[in-house]
């Protein structure tokens, strides 16, 4: 008894000097790496970033336990001018300190905002606004885009895009973030080159869209299993969050004319079919194909969009489309705490900033294109032939977006 009560206690000692031994290794090498959508082939973009290094123990029961070891600091090398470079004028120094301290009270106003509407200062109620992160389902999570190589996280909302006059409309947004994601996570390879792309404008906008190409939240619990939440939230804590918004009732008009407003046979069949069974008052059956409909001037109207939105019905057979899905109910802005909360209305300067916050201002710039040119009247004559008493049910609709994110009441919308 007492031989194999020594050798039981041996047996502990020197496992434990080989897990002393393993930890002392794994300290000096940095352990393995939790992010399989990495490529490890590729290196990532800026020097000096480091993401959080991340221990794995085996344990007697094989369960995984993760620690984050590493501080989410910022880029440690500094690039210096090269010699001869001009100094700008003390002038445009300051002008451009001045600019940077207004933007940065807009955003501290802006994110201020949503903190008053999410604890009930603004006397608002609507789902979801108290529940806490860990109640939102991973299917609810598919918008939040990870890239661990910078320790980011992009919400994207559809129809956050340019509205511009017919046969010019361009999505700006949320398509060319997506593009700035694919850029730095380095996960599509560019054909031409055989390497992963590197200007966002070159990446072509069908293929960004794609959701197998990004890593999403709610791709988490099949990778990460039971890890998943815990991942999530430290990712939240260290990593830097935003996302783009822009005036509801304008977003609304964008995708109605972007997907139901023109031939569209995926949305024609989900959607724009079932409008015109429902509310177009149409003799017979309804055309099978949105060529066949349009072709015959028979298409859904803004006004039977509208319908379909307040009708009850319509979220008891599916939730929301994406696209006209309220920005609280796709990016959940009262459990994720933003760092940069964007505007299409003033996307060049926010984006610019942004690229600065993110510290990849000097891998890469936003794409250019044409402005934004939506104006107040643009909804006015959009919503003319809707009756005031639907305008008014749309708007609460919509409300906690406009509230959020500070857009004022369309009040001639709601009155006139």
């Amino acid at each position: 008894m007492g031989t194999w009560r020594g050798l039981r206690v041996a047996f502990i000692l020197g496992s434990l000097f080989v897990v002393l031994l393993i930890i002392a290794y794994w300290d000096d090498v940095g352990g393995p790496n939790l992010y399989p959508f990495q490529d490890p082939k590729h290196k990532s973009l800026p020097s000096g970033w480091r993401g959080p290094r991340t221990t794995v123990s085996p344990s007697s029961s094989s369960i995984v336990q993760v620690q984050t070891l590493a501080s989410v600091a910022g880029s440690s090398n500094t690039e210096f001018p090269p010699e001869g470079t001009p100094e700008k004028p003390a002038g445009e120094t300051q002008m451009r300190k001045e600019g940077e301290g207004d933007e940065e009270r807009e955003q501290e106003a802006r994110k201020q905002r949503i903190i008053d509407v999410c604890s009930g200062k603004e006397a608002l109620e609507f789902p979801g606004r108290t529940r806490a992160f860990e109640q939102i389902p991973f299917r609810e999570l598919d918008h939040l885009i990870v890239d661990d190589t910078h320790q980011i996280i992009y919400c994207y909302v559809p129809k956050v895009s340019g509205f511009l006059p017919p046969l010019l409309s361009v999505q700006v947004a949320c398509t060319n973030w997506k593009r700035i994601m694919v850029v730095l996570s380095q996960s599509l390879i560019s054909p031409v080159t055989g390497k992963p792309y590197t200007d966002p404008q070159s990446v072509p906008a069908d293929l960004v869209h794609n959701s197998s190409l990004h890593l999403t939240f709610a791709k988490f619990w099949r990778h990460y299993g039971s890890l998943s939440r815990h991942l999530m939230a430290l990712k939240l804590q260290h990593y830097t969050k935003f996302l783009f918004v822009r005036d509801p009732f304008v977003r609304l008009i964008s995708a109605f004319r972007n997907k139901l407003g023109r031939p569209n046979e995926d949305f024609y069949r989900q959607f724009g079919s079932v409008m015109l069974r429902r509310y177009g008052n149409a003799s017979g059956s309804v055309a099978e194909t949105a060529a066949e409909a349009f072709a015959a001037g028979i298409k859904p109207t803004f006004h039977q969009f509208v319908t379909y939105l307040l009708d009850p019905e319509t979220e008891r057979e599916s939730i929301f489309n994406e696209h006209w899905r309220q920005v609280y109910r796709l990016c959940h802005p009262c459990q994720v705490k933003y760092d940069f909360i964007g505007r299409l209305e003033t996307l060049e300067s926010d984006s610019e900033q942004l690229l600065k916050l993110l510290k990849v201002d000097h891998l890469l710039q936003f794409p250019s294109g044409p402005r934004n040119r939506t104006a107040a009247s643009w909804e006015r004559d959009w919503f003319a032939e809707i009756p005031i008493t639907e305008r008014r049910e749309l708007y609460k609709l919509y409300k906690p977006d406009f509230e959020l994110f500070g857009y004022t009441t369309p009040d001639s919308v709601l009155h006139h």
